[in-house]
C-alpha cells in the first residue's frame, strides 16, 4: 500500500488577519490610484477634480450664490458627502490613512462582508463630513480623505473585537470565528474596560491632534478632527445596523 497521495500533516486554515478582504484590497487599490492618476493632471485640472468630488462646506452656505460658482450643484450636494472620502491632500496622508484601514477596516469585513461594508464605508464617510458640515458652515476649505471612515471601522471594531473569542479578546478564538462572535449591547460594552480605555485613548489622541492643528493651520485640505469624530459615533450607534451576527436567543 502506497503512502505518497497522503499528506503528513493536515493543511493550516489561513487566518483572515494575515490575508486582507478583496473589498479591503479593492478599496486601497481605488484609494492608491486616484492620488496618482491626479498627480498627473493639471494644476488647473486637478481644481476641477476637487471642485467636483471634495467636501465644501461653502456649498451649503448661500446655496443660489454657490450653485452659480460651483459646479455639480444640488447632486454634486448629495455626492460629495461620499466622494471626498476617496480623495487625499499628499502621499504621506494617504500611506497613514491605508494602515489604519488595513487594520481596522479588514477585521471589520471579514464581519460584514464586502456589500454591507461598502455601505458602511459611505454611511462613516457622510457622518464625517456632516460633522464637519456643523463645525465648519460656510468654509471654503476642501475636506478630503478616508479618516472618516476608517475612524467608523475603529468603532465597529471595538463593538467585538474585546469580546470573549473576539480577536482581541480573552479565550481568543482563531480563524473566521474570531470574527463573528456575537457582540454585547453598546452599554454593556462601555462596562468593559479595554473598551473604556480604547474610548478615552482615541478621544483624547483626537482632541490633541484638532488643538495641534488649529495652531499650525494643518487642518486645512484634510479630514478635521470633527469629522474623525462624526465617523466614529456613527460606527458606534450604527454597529447593529450593519452587524450580520445576532446573538443567541435565551428561551
Amino acid at each position: 500500500m502506497s503512502y505518497a497521495n497522503f499528506p503528513l500533516e493536515a493543511p493550516r486554515r489561513r487566518e483572515p488577519v494575515f490575508n486582507l478582504p478583496p473589498v479591503v484590497i479593492v478599496l486601497s487599490a481605488i484609494l492608491i490610484a486616484v492620488h496618482v492618476l491626479r498627480q498627473f493632471l493639471s494644476k488647473e485640472t486637478d481644481l476641477d477634480v476637487l471642485l467636483w468630488t471634495a467636501f465644501l462646506p461653502a456649498r451649503y452656505g448661500n446655496v443660489a450664490v454657490m450653485n452659480a460658482l460651483l459646479p455639480g450643484g444640488l447632486p454634486a450636494e448629495i455626492w460629495t458627502f461620499v466622494t471626498y472620502a476617496f480623495l487625499h491632500g499628499d502621499a504621506v496622508h494617504l500611506g497613514v490613512n491605508l494602515i489604519w484601514f488595513v487594520a481596522f477596516g479588514s477585521a471589520v469585513a471579514w464581519r460584514f462582508g464586502a456589500i454591507r461594508f461598502l455601505a458602511f464605508y459611505a454611511v462613516t464617510a457622510a457622518a464625517g463630513a456632516a460633522a464637519h458640515l456643523v463645525s465648519h458652515y460656510g468654509d471654503v476649505a476642501p475636506l478630503v480623505g478616508a479618516s472618516a471612515s476608517i475612524s467608523g471601522a475603529m468603532a465597529a471594531a471595538l463593538r467585538f473585537a474585546f469580546e470573549a473569542g473576539g480577536p482581541l479578546g480573552a479565550w481568543r478564538n482563531s480563524g473566521p470565528e474570531a470574527f463573528r462572535v456575537p457582540a454585547s449591547p453598546l452599554l454593556t460594552s462601555l462596562r468593559n474596560p479595554q473598551v473604556l480605555v480604547f474610548l478615552g485613548v482615541w478621544f483624547l489622541l483626537n482632541l490633541l491632534f484638532g488643538a495641534s492643528s488649529s495652531i499650525s493651520g494643518y487642518a486645512e485640505g484634510t479630514v478635521a478632527w470633527q469629522a474623525h469624530i462624526g465617523g466614529f459615533l456613527a460606527g458606534l450607534f450604527l454597529f447593529p445596523v450593519f452587524d450580520p451576527v445576532r446573538r443567541p436567543t435565551l428561551h
